[in-house]
């Protein structure tokens, strides 16, 4: 069936709440159903969903995402808040569904997810390189410095006066 989701996919994870989570929204998309046929599923098996898996976002959290976001633009004055999914939650939404589509849909998500938590962790080794490149910097830096001020006292101590003095002076 090839690849469902296009590269880039990772750009429909977001960070609320200190958890990496999706959308209602997108996940409906990516499923080929209805924002509210997902939530209905979701509402008729709610045990497989705990809230510590899955919750709505509050109207700051809303604002957030639509300011960061122009596909939820409808969402600005919607009186409905989106529901989020966080990674085990987006598992259970496989079995929940049960369509062919959702099972291949769900692996590529998964795949999704594991690729950004390695990006995450790329980008935490490059900050520690940096913060070590910066250190050395820092050290060449400040050594040249005090190369520079030490040359600077040599040149402010008094000089000998060399040549002819005359007598009265």
């Amino acid at each position: 069936m090839g690849n469902l989701i296009k590269p880039g996919y990772e750009q429909l994870i977001f960070q609320f709440r200190g958890m990496k989570v999706m959308v209602d929204n997108d996940l409906a998309v990516l499923y080929g159903t209805t924002t509210k046929a997902l939530k209905q599923q979701v509402k008729r098996n709610i045990t497989r969903f705990p809230d510590d898996f899955m919750f709505e976002l509050n109207s700051e959290e809303t604002i957030v995402l639509v300011t960061n976001c122009d596909r939820f633009a409808l969402l600005k004055h919607s009186s409905v808040h989106p529901v989020v999914f966080t990674e085990q939650d987006v598992a259970m939404l496989s079995s929940v569904l049960r369509s062919e589509k959702s099972i291949l849909v769900n692996i590529e998500i998964m795949r999704a997810f594991a690729r950004y938590r390695s990006l995450l962790r790329e980008n935490e080794e490059l900050k520690k390189e940096i913060i070590k490149l910066d250190q050395k910097v820092d050290s060449v830096f400040q050594y040249l410095l005090e190369k520079i001020d030490d040359m600077h006292k040599k040149q402010q101590l008094p000089r000998k006066s060399i040549g002819y003095k005359p007598d009265n002076i």
